[in-house]
């Protein structure tokens, strides 16, 4: 099992101003990109990223009734993946969970995600495994897709080969379900277009559920250009723009299809085989104009969408905010999730 090293510094607000820097320089050259807070590249290309969130151990209070526990997926690149398994007499479905942070930053062990998704593994009566992938800019996509295959092949073999851990026993691997928010949920996209060809049977993938997806483009959107954000808002344009230049292979735009599946070098929706899809979206998300876009350009092409629009709050408020408007709407957003997850289920 993995060790998380605790942080023994006191937890701050992590919805901090998203401001882009430049300059300055140390030991290993100057700052070449740099989103205040949350990291920093040097020209030589070394990386900081300061804890803005603690990270914590798998450890949970005995009143979630949820089981969690760290388990390495592959040594080699040092992926790993957290378990919530809920209380229960049966089988339940699989939630593969994909953690957001433009590619660049976060962590399956940060706090707001350890509560969040502790939460919906309890109320959404579903065996949750959020995912340590790898990080841009060291590791640039499609490094962060191929360990979301990896990671769900495994779950896959281990179930499979009768593994003695406790929560394969309870593992449904015909109702799978891939799910993420921000970058996650691009990356629980990609991975699903992956293994939509690839058969994994006897897993079975059910449906997606991408959470103020993280997409992009070279043309700006009406919510891009003016959506007035906070200055605590965790996502502005300037930063969503770094986090592509650090993610996407060297020399490519926000054109390229990881970012913009809706550009013209990307696969025709018509010609490609996607789940059954729910999109969460935000209100005053600068990305709410292309997750309309992209639910529109699915149901345009045939395929089974639907959306939820959560009023009056940002980006990642479920993991960022503790304002009682975003606790009521994170309830609202377990809620749908639980409703997707759970139609037409029969557990084994």
């Amino acid at each position: 099992m993995r060790r998380i090293r605790m942080a023994t510094t006191i937890a701050v607000d992590p919805s901090l101003s998203m401001q882009i820097v430049r300059g300055g320089s140390n030991q290993h050259g100057a700052v070449v990109e740099e989103i205040q807070g949350l990291i920093k590249v040097y020209k030589d290309g070394h990386t900081e990223r300061p804890q803005i969130v603690p990270c914590v151990s798998p450890t949970l209070p005995p009143v979630f009734g949820v089981t969690t526990k760290d388990f390495v997926v592959d040594e080699f690149t040092d992926v790993w993946a957290r378990f919530y398994v809920p209380k229960s007499n049966g089988k339940l479905p699989l939630v593969v969970y994909f953690h957001g942070g433009g590619f660049c930053v976060g962590s399956a062990a940060w706090s707001c995600y350890h509560g969040f998704l502790a939460k919906l593994a309890a109320e959404a009566r579903c065996l949750i495994v959020s995912v340590n992938y790898r990080l841009a800019p060291e590791n640039r996509l499609p490094a962060a897709y191929e360990d979301g295959v990896k990671c769900v092949t495994w779950l896959k073999h281990e179930v499979v080969k009768g593994s003695s851990e406790w929560w394969s026993k309870q593992c449904d691997l015909s109702s799978v379900f891939l799910v993420g928010d921000s970058a996650g949920a691009n990356i629980a996209h990609n991975v699903a277009t992956r293994l939509c060809f690839d058969n994994p049977y006897p897993l079975i993938l059910k449906g997606i559920i991408l959470i103020q997806p993280f997409f992009g483009g070279e043309t700006r959107t009406e919510s891009e250009k003016n959506t007035v954000q906070s200055p605590r808002s965790s996502l502005s344009l300037s930063a969503s723009d770094t986090y592509w230049r650090l993610a996407l292979p060297c020399g490519a735009n926000r054109d390229h299809p990881w970012c913009n599946p809706l550009g013209k070098g990307s696969a025709k929706m018509e010609e490609t085989r996607l789940l059954p899809t729910l999109v969460c979206i935000s209100e005053m998300d600068i990305l709410r104009d292309r997750n309309l876009e992209f639910c529109g350009a699915l149901a345009k092409a045939g395929k089974k969408v639907e959306h939820v629009l959560y009023k009056v709050v940002g980006h990642a408020f479920q993991v960022l905010s503790k304002s009682q408007i975003s606790l009521t709407r994170t309830n609202e957003m377990i809620a749908h999730i639980k409703a997707f997850v759970s139609a037409d289920y029969c557990p084994l």
